[in-house]
């Protein structure tokens, strides 16, 4: 199951009307991502949220001219809206997740849901969080990306785990070799690499990397 989770942060419209001319088996509103949905005439499968950032009358509108399922909890809660909406997508079967809204300029906000990551990751599920800039992935083993079908022009890497032992790099400009990335003292080594032959392989011996790619 492919399933679009159209979360409240920065959402840019073209592009995200864009992603929404592919086929998605459910779409789940989160919060103030159902703004953008009412003002674009979507209608998500279920919404979730505590609607803290959504304008009141949106909220009642959807409750009163349409039979969308909500589920709303309360804003005291030990996980963020974007999360439960994750959570769901994962109840419900998905094997590939895209967030949209996931980024912008609340910082705790794109940490937290780059963090979230991990949760489909233990699951086996593909799950990206998706604007126009970037496409955000947590990755582990082995990954291949390939050049014609990559996100832009630059790929990172940045250590989720402590540490992140063997990271060969192959078909990159920088390649490595038995590489241990750590949160402690790589730096910003893994920044900003780029893919110079038909593909870069990427593998590692053990630990998770956060894999970006990015259009300039």
């Amino acid at each position: 199951m492919n399933t679009l989770i159209i979360s409240g942060g920065n959402i840019e419209v073209d592009f995200a009307l864009e992603v929404l001319k592919k086929p998605f088996d459910q779409i789940i509103g989160v919060d103030g991502g159902l703004f953008f949905c009412q003002e674009h005439q979507i209608m998500p499968t279920v919404a979730v949220g505590d609607f803290d950032t959504l304008p009141p009358d949106i909220l009642k509108w959807y409750k009163t001219h349409t039979d969308l399922e909500i589920r709303e909890y309360n804003p005291i809660k030990d996980a963020a809206d974007t999360q439960i909406a994750v959570e769901l997508a994962m109840e419900s079967g998905s094997t590939d997740i895209t967030v949209l809204g996931a980024t912008g300029t609340r910082l705790d906000h794109v940490l937290g849901n780059i963090q979230m990551l991990y949760l489909p990751l233990e699951k086996g599920i593909r799950c990206e969080l998706l604007d126009r800039h970037n496409r955000i992935r947590l990755i582990r083993n082995s990954h291949v990306i390939r050049k014609k079908e990559q996100y832009g022009t630059y790929f990172s890497l940045i250590p989720f785990t402590t540490d992140v032992y063997g990271v060969t790099l192959k078909g990159a400009k920088y390649p490595l070799e038995q590489y241990h990335f750590t949160v402690l003292g790589t730096g910003s080594l893994g920044v900003s690499n780029e893919i110079v032959k038909e593909q870069v392989e990427i593998s590692m011996e053990s630990g998770i990397l956060i894999l970006i790619e990015s259009k300039d």
